[in-house]
């Protein structure tokens, strides 16, 4: 229900109830959270918290707001403390009856950020307010400090007031701020703990994108807490040198570069390291992470390209006979972070992946152009390292180019299929299966139990080439991934693909992982989302990859056999049934199961168990993958370490 919105698009600064704007009720939220979160999954789970810190970031950019603080404990909650403004406590102009505190917290889109004059840049418009955060909470608490006095205001049942909004005394030391205390509902989300890991990385980027905020994060639920700390005085630029951390940069310095218009502001910060992978620009709007892109990202691309190419004309370094150096030639290497903050984003998609605003395409363009070619000037030692890579980057591309017209009808033309692929008979995308094999043996069951109307086949030898570390020329004359691009059949990302992966033309809305559950399966599993990340990574934001997931159990109830994804499954079938005595075999290998067992356990539709790999926040997954598959060895070992609480979490 729209209650009313506010139409004064002044921006005074003035944060009391005043600026808290009222859109919409709060009811449909516990009828269906996944209009408002995304799922009842892990990821809706964590974005609560998101959207709560969201808060207390929007009060750091509008320069109120130096330090947040994160607490999961053992009971469940999870607190997050600012020491902001703190949230008005006065009754609100919309709601005589109501304080500015409550409305908050209980109407959905109410808060400085939803059109009012509380914030003019805002990142926590990606979800839908903290008043979502108290619909899917058994139980909420607020502790706000402000003008001198403490006050609190408790909910339960997902909203329900537990009675007013009270004023305990004075605020300890004079400090202003707010503190959420929230429990998830266990009856609206499949789990109710958080991953710490999870939780880490996106608060390290908040941090990142903040310069000189500090965002600390207590995980109290470990026997000895574990606690970290994120202050980035550098701000992108200290995000650079993490996220090249497992790579060896080509030059000591990160590059900088600001410039602001009409209240718009963007910031870029860029560092070349002597690799292959020519996606490494993350891109940020408002603090959101727009995995997809957007108008900022291009106006980026566009503005590094000519001015690289400027420079190495200028330079004599092309000749006047030589092509232009494509925008991949000089991207090989490349890790930038592109961050804008803008009054009024306009976000394509639900899930704001890409930014829209046209104008901001033509601010950051100009601005990195501009910077890009003085720092060319000013840097000639970095500047011929970058060029010269360039250079050598753009004969190994025509190198590739040509190996891969003698594979194009059959690796990305689509115009015939590799002979190792077991097709389906349907030709209908949204119901064919691509099952990836580990294996000849297994993939001899599966092609044996599989459903020939919607189930293809195609099995992989051994471990297919590490596209991490590897130039175009040597992924594009690989045997088993040519297989894979020809299978698939939407073409390619990067250099090889000029045309890029058309995801229209995927032959299948299901392409199944089908690995063993140990070492070997899952560094194969590692490899492939390697390559679908760095050359189709619309078949993992698209949501069309899924790990199968083969039980490790079975047991006999009566006549029937009952099948147990893993341990966890397991140890809650026997709490179900205590007095269970039939033995549990462990199952074995997919290469030794018979296609009977194969179809029964791992690939009957109706009994079968997948789970959908999600890109998540592309800087993440980007990070992950270069730790996991780079050349850094303790880099690998610290990540192992860091995250071996958290392998009943893992995907892969």
């Amino acid at each position: 229900m729209v209650v009313a919105v506010g139409t004064d698009s002044t921006v005074s600064g003035d944060y009391n109830a005043d600026a808290i704007t009222v859109l919409e009720g709060l009811e449909p939220v516990r009828e269906r959270p996944g209009m408002f979160i995304g799922s009842t999954g892990p990821g809706g789970l964590h974005h609560l918290v998101y959207e709560v810190v969201d808060n207390a970031v929007d009060e750091a950019m509008a320069g109120h707001c130096s330090s947040i603080e994160i607490t999961l404990r053992a009971d469940g909650t999870c607190s997050v403390t600012d020491d902001g403004r703190g949230i008005p406590v006065e009754a609100h102009p919309q709601y005589p009856d109501k304080s500015a505190a409550e409305v908050v917290l209980t109407v959905l889109h109410a808060g400085g950020k939803f059109g009012g004059t509380g914030y003019k840049v805002s990142g926590g418009l990606h979800g839908v307010g903290v008043s979502v955060v108290n619909a899917l909470s058994s139980e909420l608490e607020a502790v706000i400090d402000r003008d001198g006095r403490r006050w609190k205001l408790q909910f339960c049942n997902g909203g329900e007031p537990v009675g007013e909004l009270t004023d305990t005394g004075p605020s300890p030391e004079s400090s202003t701020g707010t503190t959420i205390t929230f429990k998830p509902d266990p009856t609206v989300f499949d789990h109710v703990e958080f991953r710490a890991q999870t939780l880490t990385e996106r608060l390290q980027m908040m941090a990142f994108l903040n310069a000189g905020l500090c965002i600390g994060f207590t995980d109290e639920r470990r026997p000895k807490p574990v606690r970290h700390e994120f202050c980035y005085p550098g701000g992108i630029r200290d995000f650079v040198r993490h996220l090249n951390e497992s790579s060896e940069a080509l030059f000591d310095e990160v590059g900088f570069l600001s410039a602001a218009e009409d209240g718009d502001e963007v910031e870029i910060a860029f560092q070349w390291n002597t690799g292959f992978n020519t996606d490494g620009i993350h891109s940020f709007a408002n603090g959101i992470n727009t995995v997809e892109g957007g108008m900022h990202a291009e106006g980026f691309r566009s503005a590094l390209t000519s001015a690289m190419n400027n420079y190495a004309r200028d330079r004599k370094m092309l000749r006047p006979d030589d092509d232009n150096l494509q925008g991949d030639d000089i991207r090989e290497g490349l890790t930038a972070v592109v961050s804008v903050r803008l009054e009024a984003p306009q976000f394509e998609g639900q899930t704001k992946a890409k930014l829209g605003n046209t104008a901001m395409r033509s601010l950051v363009q100009k601005a990195a152009y501009s910077g890009l070619s003085e720092w060319l000037e000013e840097h000639p030692t970095e500047a011929k390292l970058v060029t010269g890579k360039a250079i050598d980057a753009r004969r190994a591309r025509i190198a590739a180019q040509k190996a891969r017209n003698t594979v194009r009808k059959s690796a990305l033309g689509g115009a015939s299929l590799p002979g190792k692929l077991t097709d389906c008979s349907s030709g209908d995308p949204e119901e064919a299966e691509l099952y990836i094999v580990e294996g000849d043996s297994a993939g001899g069951s599966a092609k044996e139990a599989r459903d020939p109307a919607t189930m293809a086949i195609l099995p992989i030898r051994g471990k297919i080439l590490n596209v991490q570390r590897s130039r175009p020329e040597r992924i594009f004359d690989n045997n088993e991934i040519s297989a894979l691009i020809s299978a698939i059949g939407a073409g390619v990302d990067g250099a090889t693909g000029e045309n890029g992966f058309d995801d229209a033309k995927i032959r299948y809305h299901k392409v199944i992982l089908l690995c063993d559950a140990d070492v070997d399966g899952s560094h194969i599993r590692t490899l492939l989302l390697t390559f679908f990340f760095h050359r189709m990574r619309k078949l993992l934001s698209g949501g069309y990859v899924y790990i199968a997931q083969p039980p490790l159990y079975s047991t006999k109830v009566g006549t029937e056999t009952v099948y147990l994804k893993d341990d966890r499954a397991k140890d809650a079938f026997l709490s179900d049934r205590p007095n269970h005595r039939n033995e549990f075999q462990r199952l074995k290998g997919l290469g030794e199961m018979d296609a009977a067992e194969l179809w029964e356990t791992t690939m009957d539709p109706a009994r079968r168990t997948l789970l959908r790999v999600s890109l998540g926040e592309a800087v993440t997954a980007d990070r992950i993958f270069s730790v996991l598959m780079g050349d850094d060895v303790d880099a690998r070992r610290g990540f192992i370490q860091d995250n071996a609480s958290d392998v009943r979490f893992l995907d892969v």
